[in-house]
């Protein structure tokens, strides 16, 4: 079983919508209070209990994840984003199998993460519907020391160039694969033939919105 959450408070609905705690940023940023989630895994058995791993992850992992510890293999093609962090999981492994995370909003690069160091190249709004924006580029970009400033609070990019040229380079090469119409990774919506509803629903009506089905007698 793996338990997470969404992505990030919703700060434009106060108090209710919950709160990053340490973190900059919330839901729409790509802050780490705007992306990072606890996840619980538990097998007894196989997952160690009590065992804490702070290594880089997504949900776009558990999809080969899954696949691996069912004895599969995910095909070559077409190439998916996510890694097989099984060793993780399993206590095998405690580092990463990801170079590095990439940080979208909408389609658009804004930052890279490798290990503690996360390179910011594009301004970054602090929460959705935000006008409030930090500004980087990928010639003038921020860096920051996640395990020493959580809360990304201190740019240390002049501090620490070798890592901001090494990071730089990788979201230029996640820049090349991925952004633009025309990059080589870019993948159309996916589509299922004769989709069908999970649950019973009625046509569309004159807005375009489906309407609840009436109560069964």
């Amino acid at each position: 079983m793996i338990f997470t959450s969404d992505n990030g408070p919703w700060t434009v609905k106060g108090p209710d919508g919950g709160s990053a705690g340490p973190l900059r940023g919330a839901k729409g940023s790509t802050w780490e209070g705007g992306v990072r989630v606890p996840t619980v895994a538990w097998w007894p058995g196989r997952v160690q209990a009590g065992r804490e791993c702070a290594a880089m992850a997504g949900t776009i992992d558990l999809l080969p994840t899954v696949v691996a510890l069912a004895g599969g293999t995910v095909p070559a093609e077409p190439v998916i984003d996510g890694r097989d962090i099984s060793g993780l999981l399993l206590g095998t492994a405690t580092e990463s199998p990801r170079e590095a995370h990439a940080y979208f909003r909408g389609d658009a690069l804004e930052a890279v993460r490798a290990g503690r160091w996360k390179l910011a190249i594009a301004p970054q709004v602090e929460s959705m519907g935000s006008k409030t924006m930090e500004p980087a580029t990928i010639d003038r970009p921020r860096l920051y020391d996640l395990e020493a400033d959580l809360g990304e609070r201190t740019d240390v990019a002049s501090r620490h160039p070798e890592v901001v040229a090494r990071l730089a380079e990788v979201a230029l090469r996640i820049e090349r694969e991925l952004c633009g119409p025309k990059a080589p990774g870019r993948r159309p919506a996916g589509t299922v033939a004769e989709a069908v509803f999970l649950y019973p629903v009625a046509a569309a009506g004159p807005a375009g919105r489906g309407r609840a089905p009436a109560p069964a007698p």
